[in-house]
């Protein structure tokens, strides 16, 4: 019975129906105040009919500017909906009040002239919204975005604006972010609680106390990842024409980002209303972690090629050259038949099999094992020696959790964009134990690490 009555509050749109009944409430107070007025005026008491006439205008004017459009955003028509998603413009407002003004000077004079001039004054409103309204409904938008994009660098994109109107062009158009930025979503549920009486203080305890339930609101805000952010003016569009314009486009964080719509608007003829039509657009982008070098790259770069190409240089069977020893060779590759022929200290040198290459782990470590600024970093880290490597056309694998066998570095890249700290087995525990060398990123503590990879592997711990 809980569970359902949960389910049937969730599922009311509190703020709508307190706007409708405000509505109908404003309304009711205007009628009741046009009715006085009336009355008031055949008792012949004129600063009673003055105020209550100008009340009744104010109530409804508020019912119109407030309510109607929020409700109306609400209608399940689509045409509707975007036909009515406006605001109202400084000017715009100004021009209301001078409308008011002369409409009530209208009923208290009973002027036939100020009757016109508030009605023309209208129906100027009218046309406005009506000319726009055509404006935005001929109107289609494009948004090309690059292929591959990267956190932290610039990028074009190109903005297309279609006008599909055989004869009328469309004047000063602006394309926007979608009106609705962020999710709300609004839950009710019951909670635990406990009915104290009277209320307890440190002076007094109290008298009764029982186990209740209390019925709680719980409101999350979700932000909304848009990849458009920017407002681009368009002052004149041809009857079926194109225009495109570049605009740019940079993201600070990595992660997928999302444009499911853009606005366009437009205050045309008269700037009293800003009228937002939204154009469904389907567009995403996978944001990849930031490749610029940082200070521990160079610090960690040269230790990794080192320790990689001494492993793969030792690691092969076919003879590839003898040359002199150097300090950092190995004893047991000396060659002691050309030491003692040279009288100096000769090493053997291999070739690389082909089957030997640098693989780069990535141990996603659990919630709260890294913290956030930190695993941020060491994400950037594997990103960037992964993109230096495949630069230099290394033989480059990857592993890690979810990630398939063979996946090259742009399936890599996408997978360290999108990955988060989550609970679940540890890709050291089952990693296969070849003649790669691996590069591993992990947060486990050192004594946890299987003995047999320190042998082949460099460890960055992003832990620390």
């Amino acid at each position: 019975m809980r569970g359902w009555l949960n389910r049937a509050i969730n599922a009311i749109d509190r703020e709508a129906w307190v706007q409708f009944l405000l509505a109908i409430v404003g309304l009711a107070l205007a009628f009741a105040a046009a009715l006085l007025s009336t009355a008031s005026r055949e008792a012949g008491n004129l600063l009673a009919m003055a105020i209550l006439a100008s009340s009744a205008l104010l109530l409804a004017g508020a019912v119109g500017v407030l309510t109607v459009p929020y409700l109306a955003r609400r209608v399940a028509v689509e045409r509707v909906k975007e036909a009515l998603n406006y605001e109202v413009t400084k000017e715009g407002a100004v021009y209301l009040a001078f409308c008011l003004i002369i409409a009530v000077a209208a009923l208290n004079t009973g002027n036939n002239l100020l009757f016109l001039v508030v009605s023309a004054m209208l129906g100027a409103i009218i046309v406005s919204g009506v000319a726009s309204a055509m404006v935005l409904r001929s109107l289609e938008a494009q948004l090309e975005l690059p292929m591959h994009v990267f956190a932290g660098q610039d990028y074009a994109a190109m903005l297309t604006v279609r006008n599909r109107r055989r004869f009328l062009p469309a004047f000063s158009v602006t394309v926007v972010p979608p009106p609705e930025r962020r999710s709300v979503e609004v839950k009710w549920t019951w909670k635990r609680s406990a009915f104290v009486f009277p209320r307890e203080t440190p002076e007094r305890k109290p008298w009764v106390r029982w186990p209740d339930y209390s019925l709680s609101r719980i409101r999350t805000v979700k932000e909304v990842s848009d990849v458009f952010r920017d407002r681009v003016y368009f002052p004149y569009i041809p009857a079926r024409h194109n225009i495109a314009t570049e605009i740019d486009l940079r993201f600070e964080r990595r992660g997928r980002y999302q444009q499911k719509g853009l606005g366009v608007s437009t205050r045309f003829p008269f700037s009293f209303l800003l009228k937002t039509r939204t154009v469904q657009l389907g567009r995403e982008v996978i944001v990849y972690p930031p490749v610029e070098p940082a200070d521990e790259f160079f610090e960690i770069l040269p230790m990794i090629t080192g320790e990689f190409e001494s492993y793969v240089r030792g690691r092969g069977y076919d003879l590839y050259r003898i040359r002199d020893y150097a300090p950092e060779d190995s004893a047991r590759h000396v060659d002691w038949k050309s030491t003692a022929k040279s009288g100096s200290l000769k090493v053997r040198e291999f070739t690389r099999e082909d089957e030997r290459k640098l693989r780069i782990v990535f141990d996603n470590p659990a919630p709260g094992l890294a913290n956030g600024d930190r695993y941020e970093h060491g994400i950037a880290l594997a990103a960037s020696l992964a993109w230096h490597f495949a630069g230099e056309n290394a033989d480059l694998g990857f592993a890690a959790s979810s990630l398939a066998a063979g996946s090259d570095i742009f399936e890599f890249l996408q997978y360290l964009a999108l990955v988060q700290p989550a609970t679940g087995a540890s890709v050291l525990d089952s990693l296969a134990v070849t003649g790669d060398y691996n590069l591993v990123f992990t947060a486990r503590p050192r004594g946890t690490i299987p003995t047999e990879l320190w042998q082949s592997s460099y460890f960055v711990f992003f832990s620390e």
